[in-house]
């Protein structure tokens, strides 16, 4: 099978902001793909834009991260301009205009999240082609298509800061379990008003789902992993 190395790379991806009682909380997995190959099985899909304020990328990573750059530059010049933090509203707007200008050239939805002491805790989706949707949870990416049932039915309101983030990483690895797009890690923020929590979920500390197989040593780490190997008999 011919893979194509020269291929764009595109964040097939599960992305999930989730809002509870105090702040919020965004996961993400870490698989970014060429086609058919993985090019990076552990990349942070969660960028900083302001210290109160991050950005969960779906689709092409070069699309995402070039916006993610600019809207980071804009926020710290409002940031100066205004002696105060941006809102999590300004800056999902910021990315909602970039979005919508470009609509024609770019390849990418988000999910932006934060804190501020105005509105609390709030998470704006903004898919493909630009739209802001201001909700109480949002999920993107590949992944995504396999959650909106699990979520009407796990998500309520008033939820406790270890209640969204165990949400969180179950969502993550149940679309992992399912899409082939998502993979690596889980990786989650939790920004409420004491800052920014950051946590991080190997592989093979998430939950196994209907017919996953469990993890297995691969050749190499048996034999890293034994100090003096008996040679091969003939």
């Amino acid at each position: 099978m011919d893979i194509d190395l020269s291929a764009p790379h595109s964040m097939g991806t599960t992305i999930i902001g989730v809002t509870y009682n105090g702040g919020v909380v965004l996961g993400a997995d870490s698989r970014t793909s060429t086609g058919m190959y993985v090019a990076n099985r552990a990349s942070d899909k969660i960028t900083q834009l302001t210290d109160n304020v991050y950005i969960c990328r779906s689709g092409s990573a070069a699309d995402s991260q070039v916006i993610s750059d600019y809207v980071r530059y804009f926020l710290h010049q409002h940031t100066i301009q205004l002696g105060q933090p941006a809102t999590v509203k300004v800056a999902a707007n910021l990315v909602r205009l970039l979005s919508y200008q470009n609509k024609n050239m770019l390849q990418m939805g988000v999910i932006v999240g934060g804190w501020d002491k105005y509105e609390g805790g709030q998470i704006y989706s903004v898919p493909l082609g630009g739209t802001i949707l201001k909700q109480p949870f949002a999920i993107g990416g590949s992944g995504s298509a396999y959650l909106y049932g699990f979520f009407d039915q796990a998500w309520k309101e008033g939820m406790s800061k270890d209640e969204a983030e165990k949400l969180v990483v179950k969502a993550v690895s149940l679309a992992i379990a399912r899409d082939g797009a998502s993979g690596g890690v889980v990786r989650t923020v939790t920004i409420n008003a004491d800052g920014v929590t950051k946590n991080f979920y190997t592989g093979d500390s998430l939950p196994l789902w209907h017919e996953e197989l469990e993890p297995h040593n691969s050749l190499l780490d048996i034999l890293s992993a034994s100090s003096s190997p008996e040679p091969m008999s003939t």
